[in-house]
């Protein structure tokens, strides 16, 4: 594996000169955009990584599966999906379109921007800071890593520059999705956005996900089986921005990616993998981290379809 995942590395790494790191928010315009690493752990605890894998990077929107596992066991069900979709979109992850158009007006599903915030929204606490911990307690715990926690620059900078985040939140107040105080909503999404972590901790997260929510080490159940099976849906379906059809076909495992360029993907019953490329294609995915991911599924046969 170590050898076959060196081999896969280096003949992606030319594409890293084809995209572009992040510039919308400015402190991810920072980020070496050669950077390419991959994290592979499996069911036995095994872990193979290469390339930078010991880069923290801000987990972006790999945060809205934590978010909306949270959101799911605060208010059930039928409290998540009364004010977010399950639909996936071809638009843009900070469109704001269907938002006007489409009727019941609520976010199409949880992994655009509309949708997580509104996830956010519902994720229990007496305030910012005993909200954002629960998040971290849950990464913390599932990643194995107890000293993970976010990037003060990197939330700043996003809370600076998120002019349309904002629109999206203050929008939804007034059609009656978001309630509370919108200010306090959005700097939590700000937050969760901003949390560092590394390949390895994005791969463990994604195992106990292959998991089916159980810690494989210890059987102990971190997330409940049915909110898993609903995350796990939503990697496939909606995951890899309006580019998740494809990276179904040509890839073909369940995935999440955010705009730092990580991508956290597992295969059911088999691995946890966490891959990072902050150069990014024009759908905002690390151009050389899905090629990775294709490789890796063609050569071990990944694909669940």
């Amino acid at each position: 594996m170590q050898l076959m995942l060196q081999e896969i590395l280096e003949s992606c790494k030319h594409l890293t000169r084809k995209g572009q790191v992040a510039q919308y928010i400015p402190a991810l315009g920072d980020a070496r955009s050669d950077c390419l690493g991959i994290t592979v752990i499996d069911m036995n605890g095994h872990v193979f990584s290469v390339g930078d894998c010991q880069e923290k990077f801000t987990m972006q929107s790999v945060s809205k599966l934590i978010t909306l596992m949270l959101a799911l066991i605060d208010n059930g069900i039928d409290g998540v999906f009364s004010k977010v979709g399950m639909e996936p979109t071809g638009d843009p992850f900070n469109s704001i379109i269907k938002l006007e158009t489409l009727e019941p007006a609520k976010p199409l599903n949880p992994m655009i921007n509309a949708g997580a915030i509104a996830t956010t929204s519902l994720i229990k606490g007496s305030g910012t800071a005993e909200r954002l911990e629960r998040i971290l307690s849950l990464i913390r715990k599932l990643s194995k890593n107890p000293h993970i926690s976010y990037n003060e620059r990197v939330y700043l900078s996003e809370k600076e520059t998120g002019d349309r985040n904002r629109s999206l939140a203050y929008f939804m107040r007034g059609i009656d999705i978001v309630k509370g105080d919108v200010e306090e909503h959005l700097d939590l999404y700000f937050l969760q956005c901003a949390i560092e972590v590394t390949t390895r901790d994005l791969a463990n997260i994604a195992l106990c996900i292959a998991n089916m929510g159980k810690d494989p080490y210890t059987k102990e159940v971190v997330v409940p089986e049915h909110i898993v099976r609903i995350v796990k849906t939503f990697m496939v379906t909606c995951g890899m921005y309006d580019a998740s059809g494809e990276f179904a076909i040509r890839v073909g495992i369940p995935a999440k990616s955010g705009v730092s360029g990580v991508i956290m993907a597992c295969v059911p019953d088999r691995y946890g993998i966490g891959v990072v490329g902050p150069s990014l294609d024009d759908k905002g995915n690390s151009i050389a981290g899905i090629k990775v991911l294709e490789e890796l599924s063609k050569r071990l046969k990944l694909s669940i379809f």
